[in-house]
């Protein structure tokens, strides 16, 4: 572990906060390292241990910083293209493409939309919590479309109040194998860990399971399949793949709850996060951010339509 010495001499007359000088100095260390190593008395001020973050430095102090630079944590900063809905200083809306892991985890370490905006936007860092940084909701791996993530602790208090009390809204686009029992429905079922396969999530008893809830709206009927629209109201792991599964109309190419072999030609599951509708920090009215369904996916629906209009 190496132990670098850094040194610096105040030259602006603006009095600042010790650790935001620090960060605006020392861009390659995070916000929340430079408190910790202020918090372990790594850092004087004129020649005085720092006991506080805040702490103000002013024009011609001496602020210097012991720097213990650890092994790689896993959060590895990747330049990796971002389709980017929307952004303003608050908030980053993303189109996230099928295959990609929101955040790194147990065998995902790299080549995530996190560490894709650790490059882009370093300062994101800090916000949240430490192992997934601005992280306020998730898409699974296979799932494409819109997900939202804080760049500020306000904007990520803000929007992680949103979810929780599920004032955030947020619409799927499902094409499944058959057909639900009703065009229009609303499943509530709990679930929770699959006691036989811990990789999947299942539908439990009432009291074994988180409570789940989730409406459909079929858009369109096919001979053997059917496109839905879907609201997920909680937000379970796995919750719509689970519920539609439940229902005996899995979504198309989901190996995991639904057919071994896909019915159709899909390199991966037929679920789309289309539209999510939420409120940003600081503003009253709703906002919605939409993301077009994919090109593999419109070509397979667009195939099924056509194969469909000759039967």
């Amino acid at each position: 572990m190496k132990q670098p010495r850094i040194q610096f001499v105040i030259e602006s007359d603006a009095e600042v906060r010790v650790d935001k000088y620090l960060a605006d100095q020392l861009t390659e260390i995070s916000r929340s390292q430079i408190r910790r190593l202020i918090d372990g008395g790594f850092v004087t001020l004129n020649g005085v241990v720092v006991k506080k973050a805040g702490t103000k430095v002013k024009l011609g102090d001496e602020l210097e910083i012991l720097v213990m630079i650890e092994k790689d944590a896993g959060l590895v900063p990747e330049q990796i293209p971002l389709n980017i809905i929307f952004e303003n200083e608050q908030i980053i809306v993303i189109n996230k493409p099928a295959g990609m892991v929101v955040h790194p985890g147990v065998g995902n370490h790299a080549g995530t939309l996190v560490n894709a905006l650790l490059a882009y936007y370093p300062p994101i860092r800090d916000v949240g919590t430490g192992e997934r940084p601005g992280v306020v909701h998730r898409l699974d791996k296979e799932t494409s479309g819109v997900i939202v993530f804080a760049k500020t602790e306000k904007a990520y208090r803000w929007l992680v109040k949103q979810f929780k009390s599920r004032e955030a809204h947020k619409a799927y686009l499902a094409l499944v194998d058959g057909h639900p029992p009703t065009p229009t429905g609303r499943i509530e079922a709990p679930i929770g860990r699959d006691s036989r396969t811990r990789t999947r999530m299942a539908v439990k008893l009432r009291g074994q399971g988180k409570p789940a809830i989730t409406e459909y709206f079929q858009l369109q009927k096919f001979n053997q399949h059917s496109l839905l629209e879907v609201h997920p109201i909680t937000g379970r792991t796995h919750q719509i793949r689970v519920h539609l599964s439940y229902l005996g109309a899995p979504v198309v190419g989901d190996t995991l709850y639904g057919r071994r072999h896909p019915s159709i030609t899909l390199d991966r599951i037929f679920l789309h996060a289309r539209t999510l509708k939420l409120r940003l920090p600081g503003e009253r009215n709703e906002r919605v951010f939409e993301a077009p369904l994919p090109d593999d996916l419109q070509l397979a629906l667009t195939d099924l339509q056509a194969y469909e209009e000759h039967l």
